[in-house]
């Protein structure tokens, strides 16, 4: 059924920002880095809500004004879950748990920790991004009260109004990560689990391309092929990516995703054992992983899409990438 209707008013208009995708599900464009590039969602039913995702400090505005626009109260919101701790993911759950009074916030049990005392995410976060570019990017990071925190579960279900969402535990993209399956929508709620899709490379008769993410320090293929595998079991017909909104037509079209996401998943194993004693490892990786992308991004667009213009919108997820297969390799060295 359509849960739209539930919503205690009808808006004859939404912000920008604010994205309905059906069945009482909404995107908010958090604003991080670039328009259409980081996704919260607000999933709302017979007037109670749940926030999956907050993107950063800096999108609490625009979260808060996702409520106002649907008519919802503060206290409407029953649940604040993060997939995982990553900052582009869950820095914003502080700020917005101090202004939900009803909220709790669900955590999966690797990460609760973090949300609840920052100060080793920042630190590591800090590792990897650079002092001026957490202040730009991330804001000051804010705990969650130990009251209004608890770990998720495998196989948990949560409700929110009349539907239920279940949590699975997810590793590949990270130890820490739970993704969640709305059977309302037929959609996973996937984090970075499922890879990352940006509209600029949508093909009108195509659709959609998709990409993995190997961010630092967890990334492990296996695994993440198997979280993969095990979302695929539920037959979903949609996706509902972080980065970015949703993707998937229809059941075939997500197994189309699917297919892809493990073929580059292979590539980029590949890849990485290939060059795992190269001299500068990571500009060899970054080569490598570019060249993969552009070829792959051809392959699905043609040439509307320039390698130039490629290599602008992907320049920091191939860092990335590249810094988490580094991460991988040198795991893999270290006995035992």
């Amino acid at each position: 059924m359509t849960l739209t209707t539930a919503l205690p008013s009808a808006p004859a208009s939404l912000p920008a920002y604010l994205e309905p995708l059906g069945h009482g599900v909404y995107a908010i464009d958090t604003a991080f880095q670039r328009d259409h590039f980081d996704a919260a969602y607000l999933v709302v039913d017979s007037g109670r809500a749940a926030f999956i995702d907050t993107g950063t400090r800096h999108a609490l505005p625009r979260l808060l004004g996702a409520l106002e626009a649907l008519g919802l109260a503060r206290d409407a919101v029953d649940w604040v879950i993060p997939t995982h701790v990553h900052l582009d993911h869950a820095g914003g759950v502080g700020p917005l748990m101090a202004e939900l009074p009803a909220a709790t916030m669900l955590a999966h049990p690797r990460g609760l920790r973090h949300m609840v005392d920052p100060s080793a995410l920042w630190a590591g976060a800090l590792a990897v991004y650079g002092e001026e570019e957490m202040r730009r990017s991330y804001g000051e990071l804010v705990g969650v009260p130990e009251s209004r925190a608890v770990a998720s579960t495998d196989e948990q279900r949560v409700t929110v109004g009349g539907r239920t969402l279940r949590l699975i535990d997810t590793p590949g993209h990270a130890r820490h990560h739970h993704c969640l399956w709305d059977e309302t929508s037929g959609g996973w709620f996937t984090g970075d689990t499922f890879g990352l899709s940006y509209r600029e490379f949508d093909d009108p008769e195509r659709g959609a391309w998709i990409m993995p993410t190997s961010t630092p320090v967890q990334f492990e293929p296996d695994a993440l092929r198997a979280s993969i595998g095990r979302m695929m079991a539920t037959s979903p017909s949609r996706m509902y990516l972080t980065h970015y909104s949703v993707v998937g037509r229809d059941e075939a079209d997500v197994e189309r995703l699917a297919a892809l996401l493990i073929a580059q998943i292979d590539e980029m194993e590949a890849i990485a054992l290939r060059l795992k004693d190269a001299p500068d490892r990571h500009a060899a990786l970054k080569r490598e992983l570019l060249a993969l992308y552009q070829r792959r991004v051809h392959d699905h667009c043609g040439d509307r899409l320039p390698p130039t213009r490629v290599a602008a919108l992907l320049a920091m997820d191939v860092e990335l990438n590249a810094q988490g297969l580094g991460v991988w390799l040198d795991r893999l060295k270290r006995p035992g």
